[in-house]
């Protein structure tokens, strides 16, 4: 568990409900505190720019915090996301993406595709992605502040 990280807000739309439970009953095994923003209903359709806006305001004033947003495909998700000048996502399926994204963009946010990835994968790849640093060399660090 890495212990500079505060909280792990996660949420999913409607076709992530399965595998967001799954990594909230993982995650908080492994000892993380995991913050369940919703939706818990299969069977009613949330539009995803909604649920990743849910993760990005619980995460503007928690700067050590991390998010996990899951939808079918990822893709909406992560470009929803990412309209928040705070937050860096990226739709990983596999580890090393997420070791790699850390180290190079210090994604904060990691996306996952419901639809696409398997939910022992997915919980590889979330522990990666918590457990992972920032290379917070210069040129990453402008490279990043020129986002936001």
């Amino acid at each position: 568990m890495n212990k500079n990280v505060s909280k792990i807000y996660i949420a999913s739309d409607h076709r992530g409900v399965g595998l967001k439970l799954y990594l909230i009953e993982m995650l908080a095994a492994d000892g993380y505190q995991v913050v369940n923003l919703g939706t818990d209903d299969p069977n009613t359709p949330v539009d995803f720019p909604d649920v990743a806006a849910n993760v990005a305001n619980a995460m503007e004033n928690d700067k050590k915090s991390r998010g996990i947003l899951i939808c079918g495909t990822g893709a909406g998700i992560m470009i929803a996301a990412n309209r928040y000048r705070h937050i860096r996502a990226s739709r990983c399926e596999r580890p090393e993406q997420a070791r790699d994204d850390r180290f190079h963009d210090d994604i904060n946010v990691l996306a996952l595709a419901a639809d696409d990835i398997d939910i022992e994968m997915a919980f590889v790849v979330a522990q990666t992605f918590l457990e992972s640093p920032f290379d917070d060399c210069e040129r990453r660090v402008r490279r990043i502040q020129k986002m936001s």
